[in-house]
């Protein structure tokens, strides 16, 4: 019999490894398992790689007997979006045009997991070219909300979201241009974080091909995990060494004491269950001992496509948006989850008006899960940071998501 590994925490999965109460082999044997009971009703996967990640596991396993320890992430399961490429594994951005495109290098991102000792399980089904919040369109499928599958699991980002609400895997390297890691994050009751502009590499999003310029400039990897500690971990492993980052062990940001003057968006729009949402959770951080003032978010953005400001706006931003205030709060969506049958046709039918202007700014934002809908359907709270104040975002996230840890469900047992 299988032991039960799917909710746990990369830490707790981690800890077990490196003491040998158990090994690569029984997480990946566990994962795969998992993966096939509920691939026929999730559809989040784009490729499963079984064989490679069996193999994986058989090399995990030596080095860690050996005592040849690489770190927290050795030995765990992730997934990584379509956009990215892996070396000699088709790599479609789940489009049909490039359902025959297999590129010979890892993406950076890709390399510095493996490098870590992650075992990668496979290329996560999205919404096509990342064209959409919905996560309907694909040329593997639809993807399913684990929550229910009447409703959208949100996009561009949809399989890894799903795959990671359902404990299909610990983890996945994903993309976010208009809030396409934060948006399905917030539809599937988990954590999307994204860093400011450059702080993990984008080297390796379909390699080679054509992309908008404003698609270049707008979209910055991101990470999904269960928990934020989780997402600490992971971008530990991913972020680039950087002048402006004066942070290197974001795990450790997460337990260092400070008082923050939180700025509550009070600008922004949203149906009334969201905002009753976001209020109790505004309520639950003051608690904590925060500072709490009305603030304004910097949603007065050019068009999609207009950068002929971007640079500049990026260079102020600090100035014009947190003179006064430490971080920013608001919700992730403007509406609860929209139902398949509503989506209909539409791309764009989940709105991402409270996400994009992070992207145009470069902002490092994550989306944590702040309730539910009357309908059973998560709730998120996005918290937005200062440029390289990656740490802030994620101990304020960590310090909300303490609070409401004893309420956590998952929508798979």
């Amino acid at each position: 019999m299988n032991e039960t590994f799917h909710y746990m925490s990369i830490r707790e999965l981690s800890q077990r490894l490196r003491a040998r109460e158990t090994t690569p082999v029984a997480v990946i044997t566990a994962c795969l398992a998992r993966i096939d009971q509920l691939s026929e009703r999730l559809n989040t996967f784009a490729t499963v790689l079984a064989d490679q990640a069996r193999e994986n596991a058989e090399e995990a396993a030596a080095e860690i007997k050996a005592g040849n320890w690489r770190g927290p992430l050795h030995g765990v399961p992730v997934g990584v979006k379509d956009f990215y490429d892996l070396a000699n594994v088709r790599t479609t951005a789940a489009f049909e045009g490039f359902k025959n495109r297999v590129p010979k290098k890892d993406a950076a991102g890709v390399a510095k997991l493996k490098e870590a000792g992650a075992i990668v399980v496979g290329k996560m089904n999205m919404h096509r070219l990342g064209m959409g919040t919905t996560g309907l369109e694909s040329y593997f499928g639809a993807v399913r909300n684990p929550w229910n599958d009447g409703y959208i699991p949100g996009g561009s980002s949809s399989g890894s979201a799903a795959a990671v609400a359902a404990g299909l895997c610990h983890a996945t390297l994903d993309t976010d241009a208009i809030g396409s890691c934060r948006l399905p994050a917030a539809c599937c009751g988990v954590v999307g974080f994204k860093g400011t502009y450059g702080l993990i590499s984008p080297n390796g999003i379909l390699e080679g091909e054509k992309a908008d310029e404003a698609i270049l400039w707008l979209s910055h990897p991101g990470i999904t995990t269960r928990t934020v500690e989780d997402a600490a971990i992971v971008l530990n492993v991913l972020a680039e060494p950087n002048a402006m980052a004066h942070v290197r062990d974001y795990r450790g940001e997460l337990s260092k004491e400070r008082r923050l003057r939180i700025g509550i968006a009070d600008n922004f729009k949203a149906d009334k269950e969201i905002t009753r949402a976001f209020t109790t959770a505004v309520e639950q951080l003051q608690s904590i001992g925060h500072d709490v003032v009305a603030a304004r978010a910097p949603f007065d953005i050019p068009p999609f496509g207009d950068l002929h400001a971007i640079e500049a706006d990026r260079k102020t931003v600090s100035e014009r948006a947190f003179r006064d205030i430490d971080i920013l709060l608001l919700p992730t969506t403007a509406t609860t989850v929209p139902t398949v049958k509503d989506a209909g046709s539409s791309p764009q039918a989940l709105s991402a008006q409270n996400t994009v202007f992070a992207n145009y700014f470069g902002l490092p934002a994550v989306s944590v899960p702040c309730g539910f809908d009357k309908h059973g359907l998560p709730i998120g709270l996005q918290i937005v940071g200062k440029p390289w104040d990656e740490g802030t975002v994620l101990h304020l996230a960590r310090q909300y998501e303490m609070t409401v840890e004893p309420l956590r469900q998952h929508p798979v047992p």
